[in-house]
This record gives C-alpha cells, structure tokens and sequence, in this order.
C-alpha cells in the first residue's frame, strides 16, 4: 500500500455527505482531526468528548459554551471548534448526545468531526474501561496508530502499556510487532472497542516512512497492512518533514 499526504486523506476515505466521524487510538489523532476539517468543504463542526490541550484548536474559530457565540450564529463557511470551556490548560469536550445533536439538526451542520480518547502523544495505545467516548450515531470511526510503534517495546511507546499488552496477549517488555498490533486494533476490547454497529471502521496508519529513509519500519507497516486487509479497511499516511 502506498501511503498518501494527510491532506487527500478525507478523499481517500471517500465519505459521505454527511458523517459523525470520530477518531480514536494515538499516533497524531489531533492533527488529522484538523486536517480533515481543514480539507472537507462541508459545514463542519470539530470538538472532543475527552479533553485536548488548550492550545489544540487548529487555528479554527473556538466557541466555548455557555456559548459566547451562541452555534446557531455560526454561519458554516469554515470549520469551527467547540468545546464545553477550558480547565487547568485543557479544553473540556462535550457530552457525546450534544454531538448526536448537533448531527440530527440537518440545518445546523453536514459533518461533526470528534476526537474520542486521548494518548498523552503516544503512537498507540488501548482503550481503558471509560474509552473510548463515542456518540451513538457515530457513523465513521477512525482507529490511529503511529508506524513508529511498530516493532518497538510496547512500554516504551504505548499509552495504557498494560492494556494493549494484555489485548495483545504478552508482555507489555516485548515488542509490539505488526501480528500484535493487528490483534489489539480487531480485538473487541481494543482500538473499535464500543464502536456502534453500523458505523464503518477503518484503520489509520500515520508517519508511514519510505523504503529510503527506514527500510525497517516500512516493512513492518507492509506486514501489518497485509494482516488487516483480508478484513478491515486500511489507509496509511506518509511521514511529513517538517521544516
């Protein structure tokens, strides 16, 4: 599988009009989050049912509730942000029926795009008991994991080390090699844990490097592609340099 630029992800995707789609799971959630909001030319509202850094608003328009700006005078020409208000350097999300609200209102908005856990900027991680916190008419769930937690300690590099090694079945001291990662992204207790039934579910790879620049991890991500596919629907993003 050849990886593409975060940019073309919502047209690789190939998403409906309309769509509740949440993100869950590590490796750069927030930044497709905003990329993707950024890229669709929809009425599009952004926010999380979790918390996020306060500073993590993509340069969208913030509206903080009680609002200040009440939704319904947004005019929809660009993304916005909403969140329920800020706390301890957090943006405190909204509870996931304002987001089922917000999509039933057919003249309110086309997509709601929610970040549903958090992974303290780990490229994976597995969901505790409370994760993740998905609206019910979730349509479209985004399952994350970062290609440089591949083929490393799952201690060293996973949020919730002891969850995905347990999903995993080893060690949270052992690698976590492309079988193991499978395992914990198709398990019901992993990466769709709690995922509405009808909604589609696919798997996001992010920080796919090439060949040239890291042989190694570039197989391991093939290798894990080649795992999910028979089954789950896949799209892998390349590393982006930034300069």
């Amino acid at each position: 599988m050849i990886p593409i630029p975060s940019k073309r992800l919502a047209s690789a995707l190939n998403l409906k009009q309309r769509e509740l789609l949440a993100l869950v799971g590590g490796g750069g959630k927030s930044t497709l989050l905003f990329q993707l909001a950024r890229s669709l030319n929809r009425r599009t509202i952004v926010t999380t049912t979790t918390k996020m850094g306060e500073r993590q608003t993509g340069m969208l328009d913030v509206i903080e509730a009680p609002f200040t700006r009440p939704l319904e005078l947004w005019n929809g020409m660009s993304p916005v942000f909403v969140r329920a208000g800020v706390k301890d350097g957090k943006s405190i999300g909204v509870r996931p029926s304002v987001c089922d609200t917000w999509f039933s209102d057919h003249s309110l908005c086309d997509v709601v795009l929610v970040e549903a856990d958090g992974a303290r900027h780990r490229p994976y991680k597995a969901p505790a008991n409370f994760e993740p916190v998905l609206p019910d008419e979730t349509t479209t769930v985004l399952a994350v994991i970062g290609a440089d937690a591949l083929g490393r300690v799952i201690a060293d590099q996973c949020h919730r080390p002891l969850r995905v090694a347990a999903v995993a079945g080893c060690s949270p001291y052992e690698r976590l090699t492309p079988a193991r990662a499978a395992t914990v992204l198709t398990s019901p207790y992993g990466s769709f844990k709690g995922c509405p039934t009808p909604a589609r579910k696919v798997v996001v790879i992010t920080k796919v490097p090439s060949q040239e620049d890291d042989q190694i991890t570039a197989l391991l991500v093939d290798e894990l592609v080649d795992t999910l596919t028979p089954n789950i629907e896949v799209v892998s993003i390349e590393f982006e340099h930034v300069e």
